[in-house]
């Protein structure tokens, strides 16, 4: 049966996922209004779905049932996703079906309105074998003289169904303090999660989980969004009076316009949505399935264990303490060389060099090759550090160029870092910028660039543009085409994304790099809480996570490398401390738990997650690969005396034996399910436990 089913008389349309299905339909006045989020369902039990819609409660209502996208015009007082205004002022919007197209298991609606030529295309699509919906819209002003100005223009705007209350789940944070997971009420009003810096930010990411406030990590119904947009974006939520949720989101903050020129579209970006009957985990494992077989371009490689040298020598870089720093690497085991700032232009601190990209000489007196040719002998790949969308005032490319950078007239440029940003949106920028990482890339075969980005807009301008709001699209396109034409051009290379941290993370920057730096934050304890709220979107294969020194240059807090090591195995494993302090029994320590991630790495990168929750601080997470099993749990704290309980785990089948790698000793599945696992921790804070299970029977 195919995957988009077409009801021509109630004018249905029913998109089937795995498990789940997701239908909209043309109400009398043309607009495509919301059916069914959820179970499966077959096409004729979605018409009866629509023959006991009720009608509005009273003259002063909305109408009973809800726009996939909403407009200005009629009993409509929401938040709209569509809001314009036409040459002569007008703002409503009236439709008009215009017709729809199916390609496989894309479905396009196309709409006009019924006065100004203004066309709206509303796409559907759930990518083969799962239940994500992906949305996007494109809007054309067919005008030939008259421009249009948006006033918003979202992706997509979605709605659970009626419930007797609803929860949201959302991440906030900071600098170093990124993927908090909150949850909480959705009051009746308009909740906003937005970011205004130009990029995703730390305080807040585009993905949201909706459910009834009963649902937990694996049982009840849970109805999640995720935002495909590395720029300023925002998501509303409207909780009104008489009990419906909705919430519509896309690209752009609240203030922004943009003029829709004659001829010209606009696509936004996807904002994608899937339900979830199995709680919070399956949603995550859902979207992490989704990620690995629609996003990620590069899904089935292991990402190599590596080492960053920032912490060790901040800027203080040179050729031969890069390369005594590369040989105790090696030692170790690691596999990618990193060296972080500080390599180039007149780059000493974070005053000066952001925007010359060459080798300092004095540093580097042969180049870049001897450094890169060391590191390969010694049995690792080559990286490097780079800030390309941002420039330093007290630089070459400055002093050169001082109207690249965003800025206003007869405005201050704020700097922050003592930097400011290059308008990627002007295409001589964005060429210069593509043509120095292209001749960087391929002089040196760079196999992995660490593309940081440390600073918000501000005075994000762009004077004598007609249209300067548009930067905040056009910048991050521009930072999207740079990287695709060097991974086309380049395809061995990988790109790690940075901001500062977890800055920039979403699904937009993920199909175009290969992992996230999480957080600048590398304290073990405060890492298991960011990893956590990261988890729910995002799989281990993209968590950049790192084993620094103690005590942590962020908190000073001392924990023991074990410990460390354990936290930064649930995902793509780094090490980043001074490693010319650290002492014979500690890299000896080290290169072990090297060896013993390299063991579980295939499960934890490519295998299902499920996270456990055992006594007092006691959290864990188990992967699942066939029949291996790998288990990271961590105990930050614990009363003296208190042990916690064994950790019961989940994804083990009650009638098979598993055996413990490590020790020998077996374990009925039942008994792993519902007793739980005695784990071996150390004594006193800060303990851990990594644990390999194998089904043998």
């Amino acid at each position: 049966m195919p995957p988009v089913l077409f009801h021509p008389e109630h004018r249905l349309w029913l998109l089937r996922g795995a498990t789940t299905a997701y239908a909209v339909r043309l109400a009398a006045d043309d607009s495509v209004r919301h059916v069914h989020w959820g179970a499966a369902l077959t096409l004729d039990q979605a018409v009866e779905l629509v023959e006991r819609t009720s009608p509005a409660a009273s003259s002063f209502e909305a109408m009973a049932d809800v726009d996939e996208l909403a407009v200005e015009g009629g009993a409509r007082f929401g938040p709209p996703s569509l809001a314009v205004r036409f040459a002569d002022g007008t703002r409503a919007v009236q439709w008009r079906y215009a017709g729809h197209e199916v390609d496989g298991a894309h479905l396009r609606i196309r709409l006009r309105d019924r006065h100004y030529p203004l066309e709206v295309t509303l796409h559907y699509r759930i990518p083969d074998g799962g239940d994500v919906v992906e949305r996007w819209t494109t809007v054309a002003n067919r005008d030939e003289a008259a421009p249009v100005t948006l006033l918003r223009c979202d992706s997509a705007a979605w709605c659970a169904p009626h419930r007797s209350d609803y929860r949201i789940s959302h991440l906030v944070g900071g600098w170093n303090s990124e993927f908090q997971l909150r949850r909480a009420p959705v009051p009746t009003a308009e909740t906003v999660l937005t970011s205004r810096r130009g990029m995703t930010s730390h305080h807040a990411n585009p993905w949201l989980a909706v459910d009834d406030g009963t649902a937990g990590e694996e049982d009840g119904e849970v109805w999640t969004g995720a935002l495909a947009w590395s720029g300023s974006w925002r998501i509303t939520l409207h909780r009104d009076p008489v009990g419906r949720l909705t919430w519509t989101g896309g690209f752009g903050h609240e203030g922004l316009t943009w003029s829709l020129a004659p001829g010209e579209e606009l696509e936004t970006p996807v904002f994608a949505g899937l339900y979830s009957a199995g709680g919070f985990g399956a949603a995550s494992r859902a979207w992490h399935e989704h990620l690995r077989r629609h996003v990620l371009s590069h899904p089935d490689e292991t990402r190599p264990v590596l080492y960053n040298s920032w912490e060790a020598t901040g800027f203080d870089v040179d050729e031969a303490g890069q390369m005594a720093l590369a040989a105790r690497a090696a030692g170790l085991g690691v596999e990618l060389f990193v060296m972080d700032d500080g390599w180039f232009g007149a780059r000493r601190s974070e005053h000066a060099g952001l925007g010359d990209w060459v080798p300092n000489p004095e540093r580097f007196p042969r180049g870049l090759g001897p450094l890169a040719a060391e590191v390969r002998r010694l049995g690792m790949r080559f990286g490097l550090w780079v800030e390309p969308e941002m420039v330093n005032p007290d630089s070459d490319l400055y002093r050169a160029h001082p109207d690249w950078v965003l800025h206003m007239a007869n405005r201050d440029r704020t700097e922050m870092r003592h930097q400011l940003v290059l308008n990627l949106a002007r295409p001589d920028a964005a060429e210069w910028t593509h043509a120095w990482l292209d001749r960087l890339v391929a002089e040196h075969g760079i196999d992995f660039l660490k593309w940081d980005c440390n600073r918000p807009f501000t005075e994000a301008g762009w004077p004598g543009h007609a249209d300067p709001d548009r930067l905040f699209i056009e910048h991050t396109r521009g930072v999207y085409r740079i990287m695709d034409r060097l991974r086309a051009d380049h395809p061995g290379l990988r790109i790690e994304a940075c901001a500062g941290g977890g800055g920039r993370a979403d699904l937009g920057i993920l199909a175009r790099t290969d992992q996230v730096w999480t957080s600048d934050n590398t304290d073990a304890v405060d890492r298991i809480g960011i990893q956590h709220g990261f988890g729910q979107l995002y799989p281990a294969q993209v968590m950049g996570a790192w084993v620094t020194d103690s005590p942590n240059v962020a908190t000073a807090r001392r924990t023991p490398l074990r410990f460390r090591f354990h936290v930064a195995m649930a995902g793509a494993l780094g090490i980043g401390g001074d490693l010319t302090a650290w002492t014979e029994e500690e890299l000896k320590e080290a290169a072990e738990l090297v060896a013993a991630y390299k063991r579980v790495r295939p499960v934890v990168q490519h295998g299902t997650a499920y996270r456990l929750r055992g006594d007092g601080t006691l959290t864990a997470v188990q992967y699942v690969r066939g029949d291996e099993h790998v288990l990271l749990a961590w105990c930050p704290t614990r009363p003296y005396g208190h042990g916690p309980a064994p950790l019961r785990l989940a994804a083990v089948h009650p009638d098979a034996v598993y055996r413990d790698l490590d020790t020998g000793a077996t374990y009925p599945g039942a008994v792993l399910r519902h007793a739980g696992l005695a784990l071996d921790l150390p004594p006193g804070d800060h303990a851990s436990a990594l644990v390999r299970l194998h089904r043998v029977g």
